[in-house]
């Protein structure tokens, strides 16, 4: 089988991350698939998870079983965006062992209505590294002055 361009491009010292998450590109293969064609990591954020969650029934169950056990919108929310980052960090474990934890990362952001409090961002971004529990969980800071310490 010829040599993807993604695998072309590592080979050259570039990485390329996807910057999308949802629940069939992780069930179905197609993640695995992109990874063995080169992909090097993956981002999300507010607003993919808004995208995916928002457009599609594929969380609905899920958002049902959550909702009914009392959870909050916050709290499902969470619940969501960190059971498809686990299983896209475990999906990405072996390009992170590979390269030594250069690449192999996927990220999630702190919630940005906290961006300018600086110990509330060190305390989410704590809390979202253990809960996800994953050595190549990336935690995206917001770029703001009171980011900075973070």
């Amino acid at each position: 089988m010829p040599e993807s361009k993604m695998n072309k491009l590592a080979e050259l010292g570039q990485s390329i991350w996807l910057d999308y998450i949802d629940r069939p590109l992780l069930e179905t293969g197609k993640l695995t698939a992109m990874i063995e064609d080169g992909l090097m990591g993956m981002t999300s954020n507010p607003s993919i998870f808004n995208s995916a969650i928002g457009s599609s029934s594929d969380y609905d169950k899920k958002i049902r079983k959550l909702y009914e056990a009392g959870k909050t919108t916050f709290e499902i929310y969470d619940e969501l965006t960190v059971r498809d980052i686990q299983e896209a960090t475990d999906q990405f474990k072996g390009v992170y062992k590979k390269t030594d934890g250069l690449d192999g990362y996927v990220s999630l952001e702190i919630d940005p209505r906290i961006a300018h409090k600086t110990q509330e961002q060190i305390q989410e971004g704590l809390r979202l590294y253990k809960k996800v529990d994953r050595p190549n969980l990336m935690v995206k800071v917001p770029s703001t002055p009171e980011g900075i310490p973070v």
